[in-house]
């Protein structure tokens, strides 16, 4: 046997078989090439030479004919295998609104209303870890400010430690590597 291509997959021939002509009219060259029929017949070939099965393949429309919504079917068919689906969780299970809230709550989804994200923004009553407490210190900021109220303080730290604001002064130079290490534990935290 003997593998050839088409339509980007394999199909077999028989190469033992006695060799038939190709079916394109007029043409006595050997039919190898094996092509679909039609949309509907896809287990079923003609057998073309290689100059007619590219122009059969050239000319292949599988959605001709068809019109938009059943182009729509066929590709969300196509993107499950042609296998049925089913949403997910409407199944009865008994709790499933109960389970679903607590999940929405527990993960912070509700904040703000039904179906929103949560304001980056906004105060988070989280659990800190000892990087972010000692960053809060360095800034001396409290743990319960919002991102863009560390935002604004260190941007202004920043400019009034810059070592161009401060003449060169090496403590100042240092102090803003700190306060740069903290800003950026902060924000690695905060910012998601």
């Amino acid at each position: 046997m003997s593998h050839k291509q088409f339509h980007g997959s394999t199909a077999r021939v028989d190469m033992s078989a006695e060799v038939r002509n190709c079916d394109h009219p007029d043409c006595d060259q050997p039919g190898v090439f094996p092509a679909p029929k039609s949309r509907a017949q896809l287990r079923e070939y003609f057998l073309f030479c290689l100059e007619h099965v590219r122009a059969y393949n050239k000319a292949w429309d599988y959605f001709g004919g068809m019109d938009t919504d059943d182009i729509e079917r066929q590709i969300r068919r196509d993107t499950v295998w042609e296998r049925p689906t089913w949403p997910l969780g409407k199944w009865g299970i008994p709790g499933r609104n109960k389970l679903n809230e607590s999940l929405r709550h527990g993960f912070g989804f509700d904040i703000g209303g039904e179906g929103q994200r949560p304001d980056p923004d906004a105060s988070q009553s989280r659990k800190q870890s000892t990087a972010e407490i000692e960053a809060f210190r360095v800034l001396e900021l409290d743990p319960s400010v919002s991102w863009a109220e560390i935002k604004a303080h260190y941007k202004g730290l920043a400019k009034r430690l810059h070592p161009d604001a401060n003449g060169g002064d090496k403590a100042a130079e240092e102090r803003l590597k700190v306060i740069n290490q903290a800003y950026s534990t902060l924000k690695s935290a905060m910012v998601t």
